[in-house]
């Protein structure tokens, strides 16, 4: 019998925890995985944005696994090479305009050294602006051959005039790269804005790309950006690594970016979470003083999260993914009220994900009318499209393959399990 959808919910799962023990600690036991298993593993690498951190970490030396692993390392190489010169052209214009950028996230944890080239994919350049320069920042942009793309109602996107990302597990040096111009660092969670933008630009900005005004800072952006992933069910184990190698060598005075004005209270559960993957990375005395502002209930339902249960590994749907974030039984009718009559603007922010994602082309998924989703979420379980498609591509991969046990499922007929 085919494996259903139950075993790869198995596999993902495994898989997932597996890669992430080995990344925190490297040097464990290669698992006696199942051609099935390690195809799975590689999805889930490739969801979590680590199979170049693997290829240099881990010493896992199944053939086509290491295959796999240092081809993806090659293509991140070489396309970081690419954002490397496209942020040095950013740079000349916006210093030539005088227009202030700052950069954030990956390509700001690059500036720092905190990885070496090929290590980390980025799968954009995320600047953050002055609300008031997002038109003359679009300009500018557009004269690099640019064109703007969508508005989200957390930045503006912009890709480039030509070329589109090519249908493959994982990273590829020839997908474009796209540009998110932020006007201001903030999350939902689950519905109420937490916006830190006066704490993240830089008090006197020069013109040019800046970098964030203290390491502080750009752990509570990092903190801040998990906790929305987390929320929405699609956090990245890459996210958990950016936090742990910088709280590593943060000094002691910096942490207090998380309390000096107001407590951070949605910094407890990202930061607790590195802790329980990474032991040595967070201080104790920091996840004691978070923990006090994080509210009782979230703060139990956190403790017991995982990183599959919270992100892309988790195969199905949630009717209410986040719903323990919210503050109040308000904020909490709120959240419930938008999932089953959804506003304009998530329509809209749907509709933009079906022109741009390639993972939801020829899926009906997003664009169903609402009341058949809710059917769906009270009568059956749904698995997430996005999920799906990286599965579906790990199964249909090319790279070599040991030779196939006896017994075991060929990889067509897993195939038809995904496509069923």
């Amino acid at each position: 019998m085919l494996p259903p959808l139950k075993t790869i919910e198995a596999t993902l799962r495994r898989t997932t925890e597996a890669l992430a023990a080995e990344l925190a600690s490297p040097g464990g036991a290669m698992p006696a995985w199942s051609d099935f298993d390690w195809r799975l593993a590689s999805a889930a690498a490739a969801v979590h944005g680590v199979s170049p951190l693997l290829c240099k970490h881990s010493g896992w030396m199944h053939p086509p696994w290491r295959r796999f692993l240092e081809c993806q390392h090659e293509h991140v190489a070489i396309r970081h090479r690419k954002i490397e010169m496209l942020l040095q052209q950013i740079d000349d214009l916006t210093r030539a305009s005088g227009l202030a950028a700052v950069r954030l996230k990956g390509a700001a944890l690059h500036a720092l050294g905190a990885y070496a080239p090929g290590d980390r994919p980025m799968a954009d350049i995320d600047l953050l602006i002055r609300e008031d320069d997002l038109d003359r920042a679009t300009r500018l942009l557009e004269g690099l051959g640019y064109v703007q793309c969508f508005d989200h109602w957390r930045h503006r996107v912009l890709k480039p005039a030509t070329g589109s990302p090519p249908a493959v597990l994982g990273e590829h040096r020839d997908t474009p790269i796209n540009i998110e111009l932020h006007t201001h660092i903030r999350e939902r969670l689950p519905v109420s804005t937490v916006d830190i933008t006066d704490r993240i630009y830089p008090r006197a900005p020069r013109p040019g790309l800046n970098t964030y005004p203290s390491m502080g800072a750009l752990m509570g952006h990092l903190l801040l950006h998990a906790a929305g992933n987390i929320c929405a069910h699609s956090l990245r184990l890459m996210h958990l690594h950016d936090i742990a190698l910088l709280a590593i060598g943060m000094p002691a005075a910096e942490w207090k970016f998380l309390w000096s004005e107001g407590t951070c209270w949605w910094a407890w559960p990202p930061l607790s979470m590195v802790a329980r993957y990474y032991p040595q990375a967070v201080p104790d005395d920091v996840l004691a003083r978070l923990a006090n502002s994080c509210r009782p209930w979230l703060r139990m339902i956190s403790r017991r999260q995982t990183l599959t249960r919270v992100s892309c590994s988790e195969v199905w749907l949630h009717a209410f993914p986040g719903l323990e974030w919210a503050r109040s039984p308000t904020e909490a009718m709120r959240f419930i009220a938008n999932r089953i009559r959804p506003p304009a603007e998530k329509k809209r922010e749907r509709a933009d994900m079906v022109r741009t994602q390639l993972w939801l082309h020829d899926q009906d998924w997003v664009t169903a009318p609402q009341r058949r989703r809710i059917l769906t979420w009270l009568t059956r379980q749904a698995p997430r499209m996005d999920t799906m498609y990286v599965v579906r591509m790990a199964l249909e991969s090319t790279i070599p393959r040991v030779e196939e046990s006896p017994g075991s499922t060929s990889a067509a007929e897993l195939r038809a399990i995904v496509v069923k």
